[in-house]
């Protein structure tokens, strides 16, 4: 008779991946100032928006300069709160040694950073609807499609923070650090994105270099349904734009996180 030799247990990327996930939503769940800061924050500056445009001339034909400002920022703002979070909360894990114990183990690069940007993405999905919710039925915020469809432009655009937040935090050795990354990051896109000028009007090498930055399709997306009664084309287009440089800069964290933290 022969006897059946039973193999070691290799790496189990599902696995792996699902206790990350769960971990970081466990220490989310406790952390009630970060809860606070990703439900809150974004509805409470809406709502200050709100009140600043609230006594700005109306004109006839013309949408209330608090929908074409408001129904942008509920792209910008979940974006702009989750790369801080992200960014703070994955360097906080590789200071307290954290990172370094769990790369120590059989879980890739990769499964460790799709675990953050999940568990993220679900405090971002949450973050999302309670922003749009607030802006849409407490405040007034009117669009020609959907709420909806701003719904899941701001989960995006809230992923996209997470993942470019992973990716900065890769480089940073403090904290400090990591928020350091902001102005490079967000402000430029921020600057660029078609809020503050349309893009059309922007010089043509800032033009150029608002192309390549993914909040300007977001913008672009969001503009789509606040004109616009029904879904189009250039939406899905700029969606799957957003989506593919989420991807691409959590791939890029992955190849680039260190192992060690020093």
């Amino acid at each position: 008779m022969t006897a059946t030799l039973s193999r070691p247990a290799g790496p189990q990327p599902l696995r792996c991946y699902t206790a990350t996930t769960l971990r970081i939503l466990r220490q989310l769940r406790t952390d009630r100032r970060t809860v606070a800061m990703i439900l809150v924050v974004p509805a409470a500056l809406m709502t200050l928006l709100y009140f600043v445009y609230k006594n700005y001339p109306e004109f006839p034909g013309e949408p209330r300069l608090f929908d074409r400002i408001g129904i942008t920022m509920l792209g910008i703002l979940p974006f702009v709160v989750m790369f801080l979070i992200t960014a703070i909360a994955m360097q906080r894990e590789r200071v307290s040694g954290t990172l370094e114990r769990l790369m120590t183990t059989p879980i890739s690069k990769l499964d460790l950073l799709a675990g953050y940007a999940s568990a993220f993405s679900v405090a971002a999905a949450a973050q999302a609807a309670v922003a749009c919710l607030v802006a849409f039925w407490l405040l007034g915020l009117n669009s020609a499609g959907s709420p909806a469809f701003v719904v899941l432009i701001a989960i995006l655009d809230a992923v996209l923070g997470v993942a470019l937040g992973l990716l900065a935090s890769a480089f940073a050795r403090t904290e400090f650090q990591a928020v350091q990354f902001m102005p490079v990051i967000v402000l430029p896109q921020f600057f660029l994105c078609g809020l503050l000028v349309p893009r059309g009007q922007l010089p043509g090498w800032l033009g150029a270099i608002s192309d390549v930055l993914p909040l300007s399709y977001a913008v672009d997306a969001l503009q789509q349904v606040s004109t616009h009664t029904g879904a189009t084309g250039l939406m899905w287009r700029d969606l799957a734009v957003v989506a593919a440089f989420a991807a691409v800069a959590l791939i890029l964290g992955a190849a680039t996180l260190r192992r060690r933290t020093a």
